[in-house]
């Protein structure tokens, strides 16, 4: 019953996770929180919620792809940009393994067309230009860091 994506993560080697064990897509109530926010926002106001992340999204691949090193590789269209750091997969790796590690935001990794990329999602309701720009400011830091040390 497992949901697979190369970035989604999962429980450790021996540890269970529960998500694998039950049919949580088949759940009748999901599509209450998107009735909720119609409601709550309506329609002009989801499509603005869309757009903010979606742009927001644009603004981080944007500051990135202007770091030495840093290779965006998608056209940010939607909410989601793959980063790519250095021109191995270990450093790539290296420096989402820090952003996570400072806390500043949390992203993951994925493997895009057989690369390892850093997967960049916008998609809190709450999220501002300054969240957005404080998390590039850690992603460039921590690129940094690794460059320096390397």
């Amino acid at each position: 019953m497992a949901l697979t994506a190369a970035y989604l993560t999962t429980a450790g080697e021996h540890e269970r996770n529960g998500a694998d064990w039950v049919p949580e897509a088949s759940r009748r109530a999901r599509a209450f929180p998107l009735y909720a926010a119609l409601r709550g926002l309506g329609r002009r106001g989801v499509a603005a919620l869309v757009e903010r992340d979606c742009a927001l999204a644009t603004r981080m691949a944007g500051r990135l792809a202007a770091q030495d090193g840093v290779e965006v590789l998608n056209e940010v269209v939607l909410n989601q940009a793959l980063v790519r750091f250095g021109d191995d997969d270990a450093a790539t790796t290296s420096v989402i393994e820090r952003v996570q590690h400072d806390g500043t935001c949390w992203l993951g990794g994925t493997v895009w067309q057989g690369r390892t990329a850093m997967r960049i999602s916008v998609s809190g309701w709450q999220t501002t230009a300054a969240d957005a720009d404080r998390s590039t400011d850690a992603i460039a830091a921590a690129w940094r860091a690794l460059s320096a040390a390397g």
